[in-house]
């Protein structure tokens, strides 16, 4: 048996209080708007805050239900960030829009998803059996866009939504995560041949040139994206979530210098060749050039009016509700950060950026505790996702690196990056829930699934034969050179 005082703890109630944290934050910021607007403790904002407050309430009571070890810092955070993106939304809204309200329908929305997700998902590893049709999947979602009669045709430049009745669905967010268990189920069961072949060149080992496939594959799906759908940010996405996950089966550095080469070709050959990537660099070096900062297509006005913006609010910021965030061009969506950076100043910035910085490494830990390869790759593949996304929306918001047009997770008006955030997040509790439950020792019965609820139970040890585990063994040899 396990010793009492290692015995993992569910903590469950340690969310219950960061949660009830979280909601103070995302409903006092709703207050704080809704003062500013002499709309403060109306019958809408009682009845949004309790559906928010609802939603989490009901979430954290599946998670002692079905999950009862899962990481106990997840869940309070992403609340914490939905609600302020939910506040600064309904903010921005001007009279007749309904964007906040709608930011709310997706977020029960997705909510329920995730939940859907955590009940019937007893088990991570189930997913692995789904690999190729992950792929399949993933192949699927990223030409719907390009089909007539559903496509929605090119929107803001880049054509990567689809129509459904009267709202737009952008599937390349769902298959991130497919995506991502193609890729986890992939590299997992074939991490041992492109470990052991390949070509020493000095202190690296290259793969064979026919083990590139998966990377070729992934490297022509993000030019593919890039030239068809001209969306810039999800090709980064895409090809950088792949090159993490490798990185992490095999430990090579060889795999990130091909992934960097191919990269760093592919960039130079769109800068070259597509008009929309040349224009989106030439905003992003000359963004205060006059005529780059008029240009209708292509321009820096949404760039230099972020900087303006967040220059405005300073240290402290200029308070929520009283800066002019609306003065952006989508300010709710693609420049979200930059609305905080002028409402909520540096401070404010530093602590929304630390918030996603500890849902990173809660994902990162739970990929690390949990026993299984292919659980490992997927929980640091989604994690890094999430932090791609951000480190791309918030280096192009601050003008490090051209901006992309990818929103910022839990936090920009989007029903299917809500969606496909939370359905992150409910894997990323199931298999820290995994990682943290304690191990059943008990020997395993021929035929007994795993149940990754109730622990891992350890197989059995097998004695050594010439024909089995042990063939390797000194006294198998032995043997084996005395028949001889």
């Amino acid at each position: 048996m396990t010793p009492i005082d290692t015995v993992p703890k569910p903590r469950r109630n340690v969310e219950l209080v960061l949660l009830v944290l979280a909601l103070a934050v995302g409903i006092g910021a709703n207050a704080l708007v809704g003062v500013d607007r002499e709309k403060a403790f109306d019958t809408d904002f009682w009845f949004q805050s309790s559906l928010l407050a609802a939603a989490a309430l009901g979430f954290h009571v599946v998670l002692r239900i079905r999950a009862k070890y899962a990481d106990p810092v997840i869940l309070p955070i992403v609340v914490a960030l939905n609600g302020l993106g939910f506040a600064m939304i309904h903010r921005l809204d001007r009279v007749g829009e309904d964007t906040g309200n709608n930011q709310l329908r997706w977020t029960l929305v997705a909510m329920a998803v995730a939940i859907v997700v955590i009940w019937f998902l007893k088990d991570h590893r189930i997913l692995r059996r789904f690999t190729y049709i992950s792929l399949a999947v993933s192949a699927v979602l990223l030409v719907l866009p390009l089909v007539p009669g559903i496509s929605a045709g090119e929107i803001l430049g880049a054509s990567v939504w689809i129509k459904i009745g009267s709202m737009t669905f952008q599937p390349g967010e769902i298959a991130k995560i497919t995506l991502a268990i193609f890729f986890a189920g992939y590299l997992s069961s074939n991490r041992d041949l492109i470990l052991l072949a390949g070509r020493k060149v000095g202190p690296l080992q290259f793969p064979r040139f026919k083990d590139l496939g998966p990377m070729i594959t992934a490297w022509l799906v993000s030019i593919g994206v890039l030239i068809f759908q001209r969306d810039l940010g999800t090709s980064i996405l895409f090809f950088g979530l792949f090159l993490v996950m490798i990185y992490v089966a095999t430990s090579r550095i060889s795999w990130v210098l091909i992934g960097v080469a191919l990269m760093v070709a592919g960039s130079f050959v769109a800068a070259k060749v597509f008009s929309h990537v040349a224009l989106r660099i030439d905003g992003w070096i000359n963004a205060f050039t006059p005529e780059v900062y008029g240009r209708e297509f292509g321009g820096s006005l949404q760039i230099v009016e972020g900087l303006f913006g967040m220059a405005n609010g300073g240290l402290v910021g200029t308070g929520l509700g009283q800066g002019r965030p609306n003065l952006v061009p989508f300010a709710n969506s693609d420049m979200i950060i930059a609305s905080f950076g002028e409402e909520l100043g540096l401070i404010g910035l530093f602590a929304i950026v630390l918030m996603y910085l500890l849902l990173f490494t809660r994902g990162f830990r739970a990929a690390l505790g949990t026993r299984d390869a292919f659980g490992k790759l997927l929980a640091c593949g989604l994690s890094f996702a999430i932090a791609l996304q951000c480190f791309v929306v918030i280096g192009g918001v601050t003008r490090l690196i051209p901006l992309t047009g990818l929103t910022t997770p839990f936090l920009a008006a989007g029903g299917s990056s809500l969606l496909a955030n939370w359905i992150i997040v409910g894997l990323l509790l199931m298999i820290s829930h995994t990682a943290r439950s304690p191990v059943d020792t008990t020997p395993m019965a021929p035929g007994q699934v795993p149940d990754a609820r109730k622990g891992t139970p350890a197989m059995p040890s097998r004695p050594a034969t010439a024909s089995g585990a042990g063939r390797n063994s000194p006294d198998a040899a032995t043997e084996a050179v005395k028949q001889l």
